[in-house]
């Protein structure tokens, strides 16, 4: 896939900036080196040391570890010093930060003095309440200076942070899969596979959630809703793929009938396995499971927040988008599907074929590169950027580091 972005002689580095190191995060930023390292950019990454750093490394990238925890807290400051330690001495010439931490940080560490482009991935204040909602708020707009581009994975996503009064250069990029990766499969060879469905009923109608064992996928809301549907469809089974910070407090909630497979390297066979599978978010972006699971030709369940009617066709939102922290019309929605074999089938061929033609992640690779293009046009496209040197306005910044730092957040701002 050639995107005319390497002009001869020339190889511009990109550095990708991330904290989560699993989840749909990791594998967005994974998908976009493999095709930039493909399409011969220099290609680097920082993040904290996870299988992520040698996943990455395996695809030809230069990593370098970043010790940061996944919420702003005491280490903030340390973090940033260290990230501008980093990104002077790797000299990029674009920096792709991605998610509210790395969104958060690597803004501070490099202000603006190289081209930076930001991908929210979900805004960092509609996760949180209150206080902290309101300073995550106030950040994004004064940060938003130093942001050559903010890229969004939908358009509600865009238009959450233009209401919000956040005032930037915005591109909208959906979300892409790996159609080849995530195909149709029979579901029964699959099952008998996967371990604990190895000892489920064959025939037991099956619901997969895949995602992060946290307060935004919306597992709880799931569990709720589940009674109902198992008094509708008896033998229903209901397996939770992923682990995460409410894993334990899941686990204590479920029935007999909730299977918890935690976390997987390949998430494909779960979505070939499943009748229909379920993400119940209060927010996202654009999640990816959701594509996923369609690019396997399975039906959705999902709650129609920012991004995810627009990850739907049209024909399927009216069958499979639900209100949020509703557990009564995610049941009804959900043992109305699994008890219509027929209509999962159209609904999963349809789904199928939307993937196909909007949610290809080379589609997505190209409209980054030309994000780049555009940013990388204005400056010479060379290795080597100059070293980052104190700037003015710093004192500003670390003053806001500091008040960050004393927010008594500890909750996880991005998933």
């Amino acid at each position: 896939m050639s995107t005319d972005l390497t002009p001869p002689g020339r190889r511009p580095r990109v550095l990708h900036l991330t904290q989560p190191v699993d989840g749909g995060v990791a594998r967005v930023v994974t998908d976009l080196v493999r095709a930039q390292l493909a399409d011969g950019m220099d290609v680097a990454a920082v993040c904290p040391d996870s299988p992520l750093t040698t996943r990455l490394r395996s695809l030809g990238a230069h990593v370098r570890t970043w010790e940061a925890t996944r919420s702003p807290g005491p280490s903030l400051v340390r973090e940033v010093r260290q990230l501008a330690d980093i990104v002077g001495h790797m000299r990029p010439d674009l920096v792709h930060a991605h998610s509210a931490k790395a969104g958060l940080a690597g803004r501070l560490a490099v202000r603006g003095r190289i081209p930076t482009v930001f991908q929210p991935h979900a805004w960092s204040f509609e996760a949180v309440g209150g206080s902290t909602a309101a300073l995550a708020l106030r950040w994004e707009r004064w940060a938003a200076r130093w942001a050559s581009r903010v890229i969004c994975v939908s358009e509600a996503e865009r238009d959450t942070g233009v209401n919000a009064g956040i005032r930037g250069r915005w591109t909208v990029v959906p979300n892409g899969i790996d159609p080849e990766r995530f195909r149709p499969a029979d579901a029964a060879p699959v099952r008998a596979r996967l371990a604990p469905l190895d000892k489920v009923d064959a025939d037991a109608p099956l619901v997969v959630c895949v995602g992060r064992l946290c307060r935004q996928k919306g597992q709880d809301v799931l569990l709720r809703a589940w009674d109902a549907v198992g008094r509708r469809v008896p033998g229903a089974r209901l397996v939770l793929v992923g682990d995460g910070p409410d894993g334990e407090r899941l686990r204590s909630a479920a029935p007999r009938s909730v299977l918890f497979a935690g976390a997987v390297a390949d998430a494909a066979p779960w979505y070939q396995a499943a009748d229909l599978v379920v993400l119940p978010s209060r927010w996202e972006g654009m999640a990816l499971a959701p594509l996923e699971a369609m690019a396997c030709a399975r039906p959705v369940v999902v709650t129609d927040v920012d991004g995810a009617r627009e990850s739907l066709p049209p024909s399927l939102a009216g069958r499979c988008l639900v209100p949020p922290e509703d557990p009564r019309a995610l049941a009804r929605t959900m043992a109305a599907l699994l008890l219509d074999p027929p209509l999962r089938a159209s609904l999963g061929d349809r789904a199928r074929r939307h993937v196909l033609s909007l949610h290809d992640v080379r589609h997505t690779a190209r409209a980054v590169a030309g994000v780049y293009r555009d940013l990388l046009g204005a400056r010479p496209a060379v290795s080597g950027a100059q070293p980052l040197r104190p700037a003015a306005g710093g004192a500003e910044a670390d003053r806001t580091t500091q008040r960050v730092e004393h927010s008594e957040h500890r909750e996880s701002i991005q998933s």
